[in-house]
């Protein structure tokens, strides 16, 4: 038997479902109520904006990744192993709405007011993605490694959306990002990691 949604998930599914087909920058909250089943009330009562909304699947997206990282095994690794290996899973989990965030991401572009309130959310998803691998967030060290790991994904994420199958680019492209982003972070902090059995050394 199906589960049942909770009307968070609804909206969500409806706006990203919404997204593939029509585009972000003329989609109305109405539109997407409409899309979910759900009343307009009762759109406004779990979301106040679009950018919620994308907020939102953001947080799934995070939620998805740190479950499959506690199910994996990967002390013997690196910190940039690591990060790439979490990065990559970011990446699986959007596979599915690649076509929406596509389609978002060129709305998005042409409208930097829009984009705004998503810079606070993606930073929270990247200082979890730090977290996942072992990389400690916190303090003023924390918030170097969270902006500069969000310049990584931007770029990367870029590269990913015409990427193939294989995602060959992406990995290039990250793993590259994360080299130049490991050796400054170096330079700046020593790259601070907490790491699951070891010591920071292994970052750069």
């Amino acid at each position: 038997m199906a589960r049942k949604l909770d009307p968070e998930e609804k909206i969500v599914n409806a706006a990203m479902r919404l997204a593939a087909s029509r585009g972000w920058r003329g989609l109305s909250l109405a539109d997407i109520a409409t899309s979910a089943k759900v009343s307009l009330a009762e759109l406004s009562m779990h979301f106040a904006s679009k950018a919620a909304i994308l907020a939102a699947y953001g947080r799934r997206i995070d939620a998805k990744v740190l479950e499959e990282v506690s199910a994996e095994e990967m002390s013997a690794e690196t910190a940039r192993d690591r990060l790439f290996d979490v990065l990559m899973m970011r990446f699986d989990a959007m596979g599915d709405d690649k076509e929406a965030l596509g389609r978002i991401a060129a709305d998005l572009r042409r409208d930097p007011i829009a984009s705004a309130p998503l810079a606070r959310p993606l930073l929270q998803s990247m200082g979890w993605m730090l977290e996942a691998a072992g990389i400690d967030s916190s303090g003023i060290a924390g918030a170097l490694r969270i902006r500069g790991l969000a310049f990584v994904w931007a770029a990367a994420f870029r590269v990913w959306l015409d990427d193939g199958e294989d995602q060959s680019k992406t990995m290039a492209e990250l793993d590259r990002r994360l080299r130049d982003g490991a050796a400054f972070l170096e330079r700046v902090s020593q790259f601070g990691v907490r790491r699951r059995g070891g010591d920071a050394r292994d970052a750069a």
